[in-house]
């Protein structure tokens, strides 16, 4: 399937039918996920699965009950982590590991350590979010070419999925992606034109 195809094909899907996906596709789906790029590298995400229904019927208050919840097969919590000096200390072990040229190297840490220096908790909160949202588009997409449906959902209580999943201070789930098999037709795609996203 070409991509504009997927792109075209791609769409919301809130009710799912009651089988599992087999764990390898849901990894395949992981791999498309971590593909996506992030500023510097640095890949400011983690990925929280849960497949197990008792915890997914926990989280499902914490979503104000939408019910994709409790019937996708596979829940992805998405969330942007805050603790940049490790992500650059990572970033940093793994280009010397790659041998990369010292002064692109030095660079990129540079810049990262800027990055750092420069944004209160408030900022880097919603710049580890801008990654995790490109992150969210490989996992729509990717979804859609393995032969699944996915849903993204922004409509939760944060605090709540970090109580249920114990994740600690630093990973904030920030989007939820139900994965699962497509139950029912999908209603027609309706976008504007394109003219009407130009400035």
């Amino acid at each position: 399937m070409e991509f504009k195809d997927i792109v075209r094909q791609r769409y919301a899907v809130r009710q799912f039918e009651d089988r599992k996906v087999p764990e390898d596709l849901i990894q395949e789906l992981l791999q498309l996920i971590v593909l996506a790029p992030s500023a510097l590298n640095l890949q400011p995400w983690r990925i929280k699965v849960v497949a197990d229904q008792k915890t997914k019927d926990e989280l499902y208050a914490g979503t104000w009950e939408q019910p994709q919840v409790k019937t996708c097969s596979h829940l992805l919590v998405l969330c942007a982590d805050v603790d940049l000096p490790a992500a650059i200390a990572k970033l940093d072990k793994t280009l010397r590991a790659a041998g990369a040229p010292e002064q692109m190297r030095a660079h990129v840490i540079g810049l990262a350590n800027d990055t750092n220096d420069r944004l209160n908790p408030d900022q880097l909160l919603c710049w580890a979010q801008h990654q995790v949202f490109i992150a969210l588009g490989n996992a729509l997409n990717g979804a859609v070419s393995l032969g699944l449906g996915a849903g993204p959902m922004t409509a939760f209580n944060p605090p709540d999925f970090s109580r249920v999943l114990k994740l600690p201070a630093h990973l904030v789930p920030s989007v939820l992606v139900a994965v699962g098999y497509p139950a029912g037709d999908p209603l027609p795609k309706m976008r504007y034109p394109v003219s009407d996203s130009l400035i």
